[in-house]
């Protein structure tokens, strides 16, 4: 394709309704005025700052005119009792870099300015930019030093916690909202960071995620935890989602966490605890060399896909067989975890592939991972959990939420509506 052909297409491209072809055309002319007289685009003195600078000192004096009732200069604004009264001048930082501005002032002082309102520093899509660079994983330096690089504007780290600290009450809020009724399947899980609370330790942050009657995956909450939790810790924690509005869960998948499946039983009495096949079988090779690594997973592949109970007993048998004397513990892992790991054996495959793995929360705590993979440790519980909550209200592409839906959900529905009866509301 030629230059020329190029440039028509462009010109195609800006003819169509809808296109934007006026703000392509800005574009082309602002990039080529840059170009002319040697600036850059953004930072201190960049092209664009002057034209940031432009735009918002014409929309204040729109509002002053707005606020007085008569244009600068209008002899209409003469004995009116209130009229201009000079400037104040200061510098806010936008997504294009600091831009200084002349503030107008009224002689009663009553002006208030909605595009930059008073004592603000910064103008809309500033703030939301730096908690977009620290959901992504950067932390408080690295976002300063962004800046600086790509702005030439100076941000104290001071300020950009404050920034960050802004999501912390929609944090408590988001926390503590209601939930739905019924959750035909709940996904229980944790990620481990580092937090310092007087000294560094590894400390896990429990994640659940809700899958609701229409396939909607949705995490219900985050709890920080110390690692030891017992059936009281679960009680509270679940208790809270009650609180919230869970009155019933039909399958709880977890993946063996101490006291949790009594917890679960005791709070939702008729619902089904099913441990994650994954993290058992994860689990078995722990004891295990690495060299027997393939052979274990395939035999163990022949329990957990049998098509009853019975059969997958029969498997296990020879198994034991084939492995328990060399590696007895995973014998005993599998035959401790046998309560919690046949729940899934009797039903059909649609409903097996959905809580046979708590993969779902697995791909979510990959996101987790990749934003607290830069920071040695968080300050604070708070600290550690404002970057996960960031993490979950950033949309994914092609996701109306950070875990989308469940594929295959109708087909699994109907099977458990044949299970669960009216248990299962649509409403």
């Amino acid at each position: 394709m030629t230059d020329g052909d190029t440039t028509a297409s462009q010109d195609d491209y800006e003819d169509r309704p809808g296109s934007g072809g006026l703000d392509v055309q800005l574009a082309r002319e602002l990039i080529e005025r840059a170009q002319a007289e040697g600036v850059s685009l953004v930072g201190p003195g960049g092209l664009l700052a002057g034209v940031t600078r432009t735009v918002l000192q014409t929309a204040l004096e729109a509002e002053m005119t707005e606020h007085l009732g008569y244009d600068k200069g209008d002899p209409a604004g003469r004995g009116a009792g209130n009229h201009r009264n000079g400037s104040s001048a200061k510098t806010v930082h936008t997504e294009v870099g600091p831009v200084p501005i002349e503030v107008p002032r009224d002689r009663r002082g009553e002006f208030e300015p909605q595009i930059v309102p008073k004592h603000a520093r910064r103008i809309a899509g500033f703030d939301e930019a730096v908690i977009s660079l620290y959901a992504k994983g950067l932390t408080t330096g690295e976002i300063q030093a962004h800046l600086a690089e790509i702005y030439q504007t100076e941000v104290s780290k001071d300020l950009i916690s404050r920034i960050t600290d802004q999501v912390v009450d929609e944090l408590k809020i988001w926390q503590n909202r209601p939930l739905d009724r019924v959750y035909p399947v709940m996904l229980i899980d944790a990620i481990h960071v580092k937090i310092r609370e007087g000294q560094v330790t590894n400390r896990p942050i429990y994640v659940v995620v809700g899958i609701n009657c229409q396939g909607e995956r949705d995490v219900l909450g985050l709890w920080v935890g110390t690692g030891g939790e017992g059936a009281k810790q679960w009680m509270s924690v679940l208790t809270e989602l009650k609180n919230r509005g869970v009155a019933d869960v039909l399958i709880a998948c977890c993946d063996g966490l101490k006291g949790l499946p009594e917890a679960i039983n005791e709070v939702w009495p008729l619902a089904t605890v099913q441990e994650c096949v994954v993290h058992l079988v994860r689990a078995s090779l722990r004891y295990a060399a690495r060299s027997h690594w393939g052979a274990i997973t395939k035999a163990l592949r022949t329990v957990y896909t049998a098509p009853t109970v019975e059969a997958a007993q029969d498997r296990f048998d020879e198994f034991e067989q084939t492995w328990g004397a060399k590696y007895p513990a995973i014998i005993r892992l599998w035959r401790s975890s046998w309560e919690q790991f046949t729940p899934f054996l009797a039903f059909p495959p649609d409903i097996r592939k959905i809580i046979y793995t708590t993969n779902a929360v697995e791909s979510l705590n990959a996101r987790f991972r990749q934003a607290t993979r830069r920071r040695g440790h968080f300050p604070s519980e708070q600290a550690a959990l404002k970057v996960l909550y960031l993490v979950i209200r950033t949309p994914q592409r092609n996701r109306s939420n950070v875990t989308g839906r469940t594929h295959g959900w109708k087909q699994a529905l109907n099977t458990l509506v044949m299970f669960y009866g009216d248990r299962i509301s649509l409403n």
